[in-house]
């Protein structure tokens, strides 16, 4: 049996079709989580600025505004970009799955679903996105990792780890948005900003480079085929 979730743990379910708005929530409240509903788009930007939830389901064809707007607005919002997000939609085509994960969606489940597979899976992206430990504003810690934004140096297993500016700000754009797949062409605007000499072989070299580095931390480094990049929340396995 799963354990319980965190009382703290709030979700917002996002959908303009009362019916899965009240499967979803049923199913959530009954596996132990808190939930907020919203039926548009503008509504879901309202909700999750003022209760700020540790995870919103999605829907992408929503009133006043669709779900990819609002998962755009959300991710440049500091109260909000580091909400997890589940896209639950009827779209099923590759390009959309593409967009959303590209947007900055931690996954995305097509309807018609299953409710417990729905619960299964926002279980597990809290656990893949909620591990990191904040040692203070200018300082985060993952696993082996140890990363001053302020002094722009970083530790592994309390030993530094020299890297260029680039690397550095490549390795912070990750662990910022751990847990969540960073495509190539978003890591060249993050941390190049999309500079128009810049290939995207460029960011397979720096991630190369930064992983040798890093050592066997270089393992939270994960490659998402065919399109970019990711962090684990969790130490690697060290054999």
């Amino acid at each position: 049996m799963n354990p319980a979730p965190p009382a703290t743990d709030r979700i917002l379910v996002v959908d303009d079709e009362p019916e899965i708005v009240a499967l979803v929530a049923y199913h959530l409240a009954k596996a132990g989580y808190r939930v907020a509903t919203a039926a548009s788009g503008p509504d879901a930007l309202e909700v999750a600025r003022r209760e700020r939830p540790s995870l919103i389901v999605l829907d992408l064809m929503l009133p006043g505004m669709s779900g990819f707007d609002v998962l755009e607005q959300l991710r440049t919002d500091d109260s909000t970009r580091d909400v997890a997000v589940l896209m639950l939609t009827a779209r099923r085509e590759e390009p959309d799955r593409i967009r959303g994960l590209s947007l900055g969606a931690d996954d995305y489940l097509t309807k018609p679903f299953s409710p417990a597979e729905l619960v299964l899976r926002v279980g597990a992206i809290l656990r893949r996105t909620g591990s990191a430990t904040p040692v203070s504003a200018d300082t985060l810690v993952i696993g082996p990792l140890h990363i001053d934004r302020a002094a722009m140096t970083v530790k592994v297993d309390g030993q530094d780890v020299e890297l260029t500016p680039t690397e550095f700000k490549l390795l912070l754009t990750l662990a910022e948005r751990r847990g969540r797949v960073q495509g190539r062409g978003h890591l060249l605007e993050t941390v190049w900003e999309a500079a128009p000499d810049i290939q995207t072989r460029t960011v397979d070299m720096h991630v190369q480079r930064l992983r040798s580095k890093l050592g066997a931390a270089g393992e939270l480094i994960e490659t998402v085929r065919g399109f970019g990049y990711r962090l684990r929340a969790s130490a690697p396995r060290l054999v």
